[in-house]
């Protein structure tokens, strides 16, 4: 039985920056970490070598990156973002009582935040499987990676602009 890939929702403002990183990375920056490489190598003795070494490191985190955004991209579902601020979706803004605090995030895979000030919480994550669906005024528990179990009060919702 084949597993079923899930698709990540983005915006198409995170989309086209993600895959502007992705070709920038893909092109120059690896032919500039090849020549790195290669001026490092040229100094001698790579065991001792520290620029190679840092350079082999620097190589080995771009293509992880690339990697990963390759297969984002591949597998992303672009849309606008929801704009009914009726329930809790992927895309929206919300302000929760978590264990007495309120608590202001954004819901949905950590690349669509982008670079705004917002922490983002994953759909998949116990709080994000927990809330999903919910409207204004309902609570809810889920339980923690460590066994506690966690009131959540839903307080706000708003569209996410990107």
């Amino acid at each position: 039985m084949a597993e079923e890939t899930k698709r990540t929702w983005l915006t198409q403002e995170a989309f086209d920056r993600l895959e502007k990183e992705l070709e920038h990375l893909s092109g120059p920056a690896r032919r500039e970490i090849a020549v790195k490489i290669e001026e490092a190598r040229s100094e001698g003795d790579l065991k001792e070598n520290g620029g190679y070494h840092a350079a082999k490191d620097e190589q080995g985190k771009m293509e992880a990156r690339i990697k990963s955004l390759t297969e984002l991209l591949k597998h992303a579902h672009v849309g606008e973002a929801p704009t009914s601020t009726d329930v809790v979706a992927v895309g929206t803004i919300v302000t929760a009582n978590i264990l007495g605090d309120d608590e202001t995030f954004l819901l949905g895979h950590r690349e669509l935040g982008g670079h705004t000030e917002l922490d983002v919480y994953s759909d998949d994550s116990p709080l994000g499987k927990a809330i999903l669906g919910l409207s204004v005024g309902d609570t809810t528990a889920y339980h923690a990676p460590s066994g506690v179990e966690i009131a959540v009060e839903i307080l706000d919702i708003k569209p996410f602009a990107g």
